[in-house]
């Protein structure tokens, strides 16, 4: 009797469930191209000025790609995975 608790004790407990990480990876693929539609747009030379950084993709869509996917994670997070 005792055997069989020890391998109880030693099965590993996840914190979260396979759905919790499948938002969870959506949420950081998310995040990671919102911050790859963030860079670029600087000029090689310091004296002349690209308008491009003032784009609608850096400006407005990037931004948003962020916040939804923080979003998505905090509602990963908290997600129940074990109500059907």
């Amino acid at each position: 009797m005792g055997e069989k608790k020890r391998k109880d004790y030693a099965k590993p407990i996840f914190v979260f469930g396979k759905k919790n990480y499948k938002f969870m990876f959506i949420g950081l693929a998310c995040i990671a191209l919102g911050f790859i539609l963030m860079a670029g747009g600087g000029s090689d030379d310091p004296n002349v000025f690209n308008p491009e950084i003032f784009s609608w993709r850096r400006i407005r869509l990037a931004p948003t790609l962020v916040l939804i996917g923080f979003g998505i994670q905090i509602y990963a997070i908290l997600l129940n995975p074990d109500k059907k």
